[in-house]
């Protein structure tokens, strides 16, 4: 490469390098600096004692627990609902592209407005759910199950919401790998006999290991850094009963203005999350194989 060559090639590398400096880098260093500054003026150096008061605080455990819970039941419903929608949509029944596009239109509205859908939808005096089961005779009352304002059931509705609004987007990456499998694997299965469950264990599931993954980990981080769903509905409450780690850093900064508290748990939330992607990625991720045919029996 010549030196006009490089020359051309860092003027094209600028603007995104500028860009990560300016959003991303800077913003970080004052995450780390912050996280060892007292709250308040002087901002005095004070070490790890924001680190230790978020360890040791059970609010904030309790978050990462609520975290964990909305992470793991949300992103397990979707996978699964998206992996039936996907095989579904596969097969190209009539209407299917019809179908296709109804189902993607949650992914068209934000998450603000998904949350003020389902705090209407989940109201325990006027909520078209309630009215629906006591109409069903699976309520004694409309007003039997307090949605949004019983610990119980807090966090749950908030899952409900996120799975509706995005178990499209884990429907269109999933449908997408289906389709791209090459149809002589399915055909010399049929050949040698395999069944429908047999072809969808030995060359479905395995062809979509990749795309599985990938889908999961960006499901994860992006359903661990909720915020709009969840404030909308419940503030995190009742009792934190909802509360995520996002809602609990905001609340920390914003109420609060814990700046140095608030960045010391975003550092300890941005570890957990990195070393949870990093295992997925170690462990589970692999160079697409070629599936093994599926056989008799």
């Amino acid at each position: 490469m010549t030196s006009k060559d490089r020359r051309i090639s860092f003027l094209f590398f600028l603007p995104a390098a500028v860009f990560m400096i300016l959003f991303f880098v800077y913003p970080l260093f004052l995450l780390v600096r912050n996280s060892f500054l007292e709250n308040e003026e002087p901002y005095g150096f004070i070490g790890l004692e924001h680190y230790s008061n978020a360890i040791t605080s059970q609010t904030f455990r309790q978050s990462l627990f609520n975290t964990a819970q909305f992470v793991v039941g949300a992103v397990s419903i979707e996978l699964l609902l998206g992996m039936i929608l996907a095989l579904l949509l596969s097969t190209g029944f009539k209407g299917s592209n019809l179908i296709r596009t109804l189902l993607l239109s949650p992914l068209m509205i934000s998450p603000l407005v998904a949350g003020l859908i389902w705090k209407f939808m989940l109201n325990d005096q006027f909520g078209i759910l309630n009215r629906f089961l006591y109409q069903m005779g699976l309520l004694s009352t409309p007003q039997s199950i307090l949605w949004l304002s019983d610990s119980k059931y807090a966090l749950i509705s908030c899952m409900i919401a996120d799975i509706w609004l995005t178990t499209p987007f884990m429907m269109l990456v999933l449908l997408a790998g289906i389709q791209g499998i090459p149809e002589t694997l399915y055909e010399a299965a049929r050949i040698d006999g395999a069944s429908k469950a047999q072809s969808f264990w030995q060359i479905t599931l395995p062809s979509l290991k990749p795309v599985i993954l990938v889908a999961v980990v960006v499901r994860m981080i992006d359903a661990a850094r909720s915020f709009d769903i969840i404030w909308v509905m419940t503030q995190g409450g009742p009792n934190n009963a909802s509360s995520l780690v996002s809602t609990f850093i905001y609340k920390a900064i914003a109420r609060y203005n814990q700046e140095g508290y608030s960045s010391a748990m975003a550092i300890i939330f941005m570890l957990i999350l990195l070393g949870i992607c990093s295992f997925f990625m170690k462990y589970f991720w692999s160079p697409a194989k070629k599936p093994a045919r599926a056989g008799r029996g």
